[in-house]
């Protein structure tokens, strides 16, 4: 009979042997790769993302369900867990590329669906960094190899229970990308790479020859699709960036966005507000300029910054608190948003219903881009999607005519008739179905083209439509809350933003959308541990 101690010492030892061959991945070798490419191992990026001493692993030891692939395959190529960032719980999953290029068995991707189930069922966020191929070719061939590992009904539904933050951070294809597409915020790292599948497949599958970049690189992400919100030098600035994200996100759906103490706007001082926007409607400024007068210093986290950027869908904070602000940017398009910006403002809209965190719209608009290609885009269809989300959502609403807003755009943007919580203006708000200059044409061009007295008639036609569009007349008949002196304008937000919420004046008032104490002290060191960074 073997002697008791003895026999626990093999067991010992030999949890320490597959623990040690867990840890050691695809080898030195393929590890100096990722590291030749200037890419952290997933071991690392879990390190790099979670507070020191937190990591909790589940699945260490898992390996291939192939007999002949499970010594090649140690955690089958999923480094999964729960640890804490910032001191809130957060489950997480690594692609490991150097285990048979990141592509993924059975048994890891079950510990990933598992990892994200637990943090639905418990309420805190998922993150996944992904860097992989997809499916494992050998482990999905086959009528039962594809019929048990296709992507299961039971993996948890993109329901925004709470947060699912993924960081694209080598190449994607299949897995990586499919997680991407159904989570709340996307980070892409410059030379990363994402899509359904790689140059080779389309080759042999349709003839067609293109790049990587081309195909998926964060360019094409940035300007072309839309699919990404955030872009990062490498991977320590992605998890910088999802470590920043969290500070604005509550933990889960059923409590409230993170509160921090009030900071002041940026050095911009509030009088110079009236020296961005230009005398004559006809030249453009920057949005961002507004913004950085308004928001507190340093707290603008711009989504989707490439695409269309004829409209601004930012997080921030003002006093403290998160809000979700759209804004049209007269620098691009004169502010006339296109097919790309209702897209994205659907996107914002409902990342942003779903956790609470009120929305302010600046307008400065001409209307939508009218085009040939705006029409084969769909433009109808993207136009009435943008109200449906307005339709749906609950959160406080609060919106500020800055300038131009023209048309259905007007609309869209949270104009009359749909249901703001304040609706404010600066007394250089102009608001009409069209353009004046677009307005005469249509009633009057054709009628008075050869009229000697053309020129009185147009001049007469602008200034009565001036005096019709200006704010006053609105805001005798209640259609606009308040006319606001600009350099007010922070004050007032703060204000609509207090009484939206249900709040007596103090951001701690105890309001359902004010925050909690616990809710606050978590946002203190989630922002401590982004500034570190």
């Amino acid at each position: 009979m073997p002697n008791p101690d003895t026999s626990d010492r093999h067991r010992l030892a030999e949890l320490a042997r597959r623990q040690a061959r867990a840890l050691a991945m695809g080898g030195l070798a393929k590890i100096a790769r990722q590291h030749e490419l200037s890419r952290l191992t997933a071991r690392e990026r879990v390190a790099r993302l979670l507070d020191a001493d937190s990591f909790y692993e589940i699945g260490q030891l898992a390996h291939s369900a192939r007999p002949d692939a499970r010594d090649k395959t140690p955690a089958d190529g999923r480094i999964t867990g729960y640890g804490t960032v910032a001191g809130q719980l957060v489950g997480v999953s690594a692609d490991d590329v150097t285990i048979m290029a990141g592509a993924g068995g059975q048994v890891g991707y079950r510990k990933e669906y598992s990892i994200v189930g637990m943090a639905q069922k418990k309420g805190f966020p998922a993150i996944i960094l992904g860097e992989g191929g997809g499916a494992r070719i050998p482990d999905i061939m086959g009528a039962v190899g594809m019929m048990s590992f296709a992507y299961p009904i039971q993996h948890p539904p993109r329901d925004r229970a709470v947060p699912v933050i993924t960081a694209i951070m080598g190449e994607c294809y299949g897995g990586p990308m499919w997680e991407a597409s159904v989570s709340d915020v996307v980070v892409q790292v410059k030379g990363a790479v994402m899509a359904v599948a790689g140059p080779p497949i389309l080759e042999i599958a349709t003839g067609e020859r293109v790049t990587k970049e081309a195909l998926g690189g964060w360019q094409q992400h940035a300007r072309v699709t839309g699919l990404v919100d955030l872009f990062a030098e490498d991977d320590a600035d992605a998890i910088r960036l999802i470590q920043r994200v969290l500070t604005y996100l509550p933990a889960n759906a059923a409590e409230l966005p993170p509160v921090l103490p009030a900071q002041p706007p940026s050095t911009l001082k509030q009088n110079s507000i009236l020296n961005i926007i230009p005398a004559d409607d006809r030249y453009s400024y920057d949005m961002h300029r507004i913004l950085a007068c308004i928001v507190d210093v340093g707290s603008l986290l711009e989504l989707k910054p490439f695409y269309d950027g004829s409209l601004i869908t930012t997080l921030a904070r003002i006093d403290g608190q998160v809000v979700g602000i759209l804004a049209n940017n007269p620098k691009i398009n004169a502010g006339a948003m296109g097919p790309g910006a209702c897209e994205k403002a659907v996107s914002f809209i409902i990342l942003c219903d779903s956790f609470h965190i009120p929305l302010i719209f600046l307008h400065d608009t001409p209307g939508f881009y009218v085009s040939q290609a705006a029409e084969n885009n769909k433009m109808p269809v993207r136009i009435m999607d943008f109200i449906n989300a307005l339709h749906h959502c609950t959160v406080p609403r609060i919106t500020l005519f800055i300038r131009k807003s023209y048309g259905m755009a007007s609309n869209n943007m949270m104009g009359g008739n749909m249901g703001a919580d304040f609706t404010l203006a600066w007394p250089t708000a102009d608001i009409s179905f069209s353009s004046p200059e677009v307005a005469f044409n249509v009633v009057l061009g054709r009628k008075v083209k050869d009229d000697p007295n053309r020129d009185d008639i147009k001049r007469a036609f602008l200034d009565n439509l001036a005096d019709i569009s200006a704010p006053w007349e609105p805001a005798g008949l209640g259609l606009i809350d308040r006319i606001i002196d600009p350099r007010q304008s922070r004050q007032e937000l703060i204000r609509a933003l207090q009484i939206a919420n249900g709040q007596a004046g103090s951001r701690h008032s105890g309001s359902r959308y004010a925050g909690s104490r616990q809710a606050g002290g978590r946002s203190k060191r989630l922002m401590a541990s982004w500034n570190k960074m």
